[in-house]
C-alpha cells in the first residue's frame, strides 16, 4: 500500500520503522518487504521523516509470524516457511516461478545459483576463490585422514574458510552474496585432485571434474556434471536445508549455516543415497543381470537405492534430465542400460521410477568415480541452494525456528533418584 497522510486530528499510535522492525524481529529493510506484499500498511507524518506504522498492525503481523514458524497454525498442519526460492508441483520443479529443469539445461550452475539468489541471469558468471582462503582450506584438508568421507573434508574446508573471513560475521546481503561466490569455489579447490598434473581452470564443473576422476572429460560429460549442479542446486525444504535455515535464524554466519547442511546431508537417506545406488549399479554390471542382485538386496532387507521419490509420483524430473544426457555420452551406455534394468525388474511388483540418485550413479559409475563422488556432487550443488535460504531467513525475525517440544515424560514433580 502506499503511503498517505492521516485525517486531521488523528492521534493513533503509531511506530518508526525502526521500532516496527524491533516489534517483528526483522531487519528495517524487511519492514518494507511487508508493506510492498501488502502484509503492512505505512503512512507519512507530516512534517516527520520517513514512513509509520499502526501498532496494532504491526502486533498482529509479528503474532502471525510467530504462530506460522512455531507450526501452530489453525489448521493444525506441520511446520511451513514461506519461501520465492522453490516450488515443487507434480514431476515438474520451479526455482523463482522458471521451470528448473530448462534453467539448468540452458544455463551453468554458477549462472542457475546468481538467478536462485538475486533473481537476475548474468551470463558468463565464473565463481573464483582468493588464494589465501584455498590455501587455509587445503592445510586443514590434507591434515585429515585418508579415509575422510568427501562431505567431512567440505565441512572442515567451509570451516577453515570462515576463519580466515574476519567479515564472516556481516550478514548484510551483498557481504553474504560476496561469501558465496567464493566458498563454493574454495570447497572444490579444498578437494584432493584425483590425479597429479591437474590445472585449476575453466568452469566449476572442470574443476569438480578432476577432483572426482582421473579419466579425461569430453564436453558432453562436462554438460551432464554442470548440469547435475545445476539440478540439484536446490529442492525445497529438505532435511539439510531445514538445518541451514534453523543456523540462519539463530544468526549464524553463513560458513556455520553451510556447515548445518553438510552435517545433515551426509544421512543415508538423502546425500549418501548416491553412493548406496552407486555399489548397486556396479553389482547389477558385474553381474549381467539386475534380478539376482534385486532378489539379494531384498532378502537383506534392503530397500532398492535410487527408485522412488515421496514428492514425485512419476519419474524425478531431474533424473529424466540427466538420464537424456547421459545417454549422449557413448562410454555411459553400460551403466545406463543397467539402470534400465533395475527399474523394470523392480516395475514387475511396483510401479516406482527411477530417481535423481540412480542418475548420479549412472554418470559417477560411467565415469571412473568412486561411489562418493554422487555426494560430494550433491553437497557442492547444494551449497548455493543453502545460501539462498539462509538469505532469505536473515530477513526474517530471529530465532523463529524454535518449535516447542511437547513433552510426553512422567507427570513432574517426581521424587529425587
Amino acid at each position: 500500500m502506499r503511503d498517505q497522510d492521516p485525517p486531521a486530528g488523528h492521534a493513533e499510535r503509531r511506530l518508526t520503522t525502526k521500532e516496527a522492525a524491533e516489534l517483528l524481529g526483522v531487519k528495517p529493510e524487511t519492514v518494507y518487504a511487508y508493506v510492498s506484499r501488502g502484509q503492512l500498511s505505512s503512512r507519512r507524518v507530516p512534517g516527520g521523516r520517513g514512513s509509520t506504522f499502526d501498532v496494532k498492525e504491526v502486533e498482529a503481523l509479528a503474532r502471525r509470524n510467530r504462530r506460522e514458524s512455531s507450526g501452530s497454525s489453525p489448521s493444525g498442519g506441520e511446520l511451513s516457511v514461506r519461501t520465492r526460492i522453490t516450488l515443487i508441483e507434480t514431476d515438474r520443479y520451479f526455482f523463482r516461478g522458471v521451470d528448473a529443469t530448462e534453467l539448468a539445461t540452458r544455463h551453468s550452475y554458477e549462472e542457475v545459483a546468481e538467478w536462485l539468489w538475486t533473481g537476475r541471469l548474468q551470463p558468463g558468471t565464473a565463481f573464483t576463490a582468493p588464494e589465501s582462503s584455498v590455501a587455509v582450506a587445503r592445510r586443514a584438508v590434507d591434515a585429515l585422514p585418508e579415509h575422510t568421507s568427501p562431505t567431512d573434508r567440505l565441512r572442515v574446508a567451509a570451516i577453515a574458510a570462515s576463519v580466515a573471513d574476519p567479515l564472516r560475521f556481516d550478514l548484510s546481503e551483498d557481504a553474504v552474496l560476496g561469501t558465496a561466490r567464493t566458498l563454493i569455489p574454495t570447497l572444490v579447490a579444498a578437494l584432493p585432485p584425483a590425479r597429479r598434473g591437474h590445472r585449476d581452470e575453466g568452469p566449476l564443473a572442470h574443476r569438480l571434474w578432476t577432483r572426482l576422476s582421473g579419466v579425461d572429460p569430453d564436453e558432453a560429460s562436462l554438460r551432464a556434471l554442470d548440469t547435475a549442479l545445476a539440478l540439484l542446486v536446490d529442492h525445497d525444504l529438505a532435511a539439510s536445508t531445514l538445518a541451514v535455515r534453523v543456523a540462519a535464524s539463530a544468526r549464524a554466519h553463513a560458513y556455520a549455516a553451510v556447515s548445518a547442511g553438510l552435517g545433515v546431508l551426509e544421512g543415508p537417506l538423502h546425500g549418501a543415497a548416491s553412493g548406496l545406488a552407486h555399489r548397486l549399479l556396479l553389482d547389477v554390471l558385474d553381474e549381467g543381470n539386475a534380478a539376482p542382485v534385486i532378489a539379494e538386496e531384498l532378502r537383506a532387507g534392503r530397500r532398492i537405492p535410487g527408485l522412488g521419490h515421496r514428492l514425485y509420483p512419476g519419474e524425478d524430473p531431474r533424473a529424466r534430465v540427466l538420464f537424456d544426457l547421459l545417454a549422449e555420452i557413448p562410454r555411459a551406455a553400460p551403466a545406463l542400460a543397467a539402470a534400465r534394468d533395475i527399474v523394470a525388474t523392480t516395475a514387475r511388483h511396483t510401479s516406482l521410477h527411477a530417481n535423481v540418485d540412480l542418475a548420479l550413479a549412472v554418470l559417477t559409475a560411467s565415469s571412473g568415480m568412486p561411489s562418493t563422488a554422487g555426494e560430494t556432487i550433491f553437497a557442492v550443488a547444494r551449497t548455493a541452494g543453502w545460501i539462498a535460504h539462509a538469505l532469505e531467513e536473515y530477513g526474517e525475525r530471529p530465532l523463529r525456528m524454535r518449535p516447542s517440544g511437547h513433552y510426553v515424560g512422567p507427570k513432574p514433580p517426581q521424587p529425587l533418584p
